[in-house]
C-alpha cells in the first residue's frame, strides 16, 4: 500500500510538477485575496488572456516566452489601469473589451504562424512537462511577489478598502495600483508552464474566496487562502497520477469543492447565528417583562 502510494514520487516529471505547484502556491494564493477584496477577480482573468499576443511575438523573435507574456500582461493591465481613470465606461467593460481584443490578436497571430507549438501547452498548461529552468524561474517570480505582498500587505489592503482614506495616510495609492498590477502580470508568468492561461484565473481568485467566507480577519485570510491553494495544488497533482487526468483541471476541480464546503460551513454559521441572536433576545424581551 505505501509503495503504491509512494509510486509517483519515483518519477522525475512528477517531481518536478509536485516542486512546481508548492512554488505558485503562494503568490497566487496571496494575490487572491487583494483580488477577491479588491474586486479585481476578473482582472486575472483579463491579464491571463491578454498574454497570449506577447507569447506568440516572443516566439517569433526567439526570445523567452515568459518575456513576452510578462510585457504582454503587464501593457494589458496598464492600460486596463490608465482607461478605468480616465474614461467614463465601467471598469468590467473595459476589461471585456481589452481582454477580448488582445486574446483574438494572439488567436490571429498564431493562427498565421508555422509552427510545431501547442497551442493547448499555453492555453491549459503542461505541468507534467515543466524542466529546471521552469521551475527556476517561477521561484524568482514567486519569491518577489510574495515578499512584496507580505512586506506591504497593509498598505495594499488599505488601498482595497478605502483609497480616499490611504491617500489621507500618506499613502502613494497610484504606486499602490500599478504595484499590484506588476504583481498580478508576473503571477501569471510564473504559472504560464503549470496551468496555463485560462485555467490561471482559477488560482488568482479561488483561494481567496475560500478564506473570505471562512475567516474574519485578513490575516488569517491569507493563511487560510494559502493553506486552502497548496492542499488543492498538491493533491490535484498527485490524484491526477493515479486518475489518469489533467493535473490542471484536476486542482481547479478540488478548488470548487473547496469554495462549495466553505459556502456550506458560512451559510450553516450564519443560521447558527441568527438562532443564537433571536433566543438571547428573547431571553432579553423574558428578563424585561418580569
Amino acid at each position: 500500500m505505501m509503495a503504491t502510494l509512494m509510486q509517483p514520487l519515483q518519477f522525475t516529471f512528477m517531481q518536478h510538477a509536485l516542486g512546481m505547484v508548492l512554488i505558485v502556491a503562494f503568490p497566487t494564493a496571496l494575490l487572491s485575496c487583494f483580488l477577491v477584496l479588491k474586486g479585481w477577480a476578473l482582472m486575472g482573468d483579463s491579464v491571463s488572456h491578454a498574454t497570449l499576443p506577447g507569447i506568440v511575438l516572443a516566439w517569433m523573435l526567439g526570445i523567452p516566452l515568459v518575456a513576452g507574456a510578462f510585457g504582454a500582461g503587464l501593457g494589458c493591465a496598464l492600460l486596463m489601469g490608465y482607461l478605468s481613470r480616465h474614461c467614463r465606461v465601467k471598469y468590467d467593460a473595459i476589461m471585456g473589451v481589452v481582454f477580448s481584443g488582445m486574446f483574438g490578436v494572439g488567436i490571429i497571430m498564431f493562427k498565421s504562424i508555422n509552427t510545431n507549438q501547442h497551442l493547448t501547452h499555453v492555453l491549459f498548461g503542461n505541468m507534467l512537462g515543466v524542466g529546471p529552468q521552469d521551475l527556476w524561474t517561477s521561484g524568482v517570480i514567486a519569491v518577489l511577489v510574495s515578499l512584496t505582498l507580505l512586506l506591504k500587505w497593509r498598505d495594499f489592503l488599505l488601498h482595497a478598502f478605502d483609497p480616499a482614506q490611504a491617500r489621507a495616510c500618506g499613502l502613494n495609492t497610484t504606486l499602490l495600483h500599478y504595484a499590484l498590477l506588476v504583481c498580478l502580470s508576473l503571477t501569471i508568468v510564473s504559472t504560464l508552464t503549470s496551468v496555463g492561461l485560462i485555467l490561471a484565473v482559477a488560482l488568482l481568485v479561488t483561494p481567496g474566496a475560500i478564506a473570505f467566507l471562512t475567516v474574519r480577519s485578513f490575516a488569517r485570510m491569507l493563511v487560510v487562502s494559502v493553506a486552502a491553494c497548496l492542499f488543492a495544488l498538491l493533491l490535484g497533482a498527485y490524484l491526477s497520477f493515479f486518475l489518469d487526468s489533467g493535473p490542471a483541471p484536476t486542482i481547479v476541480l478540488i478548488l470548487t469543492m473547496l469554495f462549495i464546503m466553505a459556502f456550506i460551513y458560512r451559510l450553516a454559521m450564519t443560521h447558527w447565528h441568527s438562532r443564537q441572536r433571536v433566543a438571547w433576545q428573547r431571553r432579553t424581551t423574558g428578563g424585561e417583562s418580569v
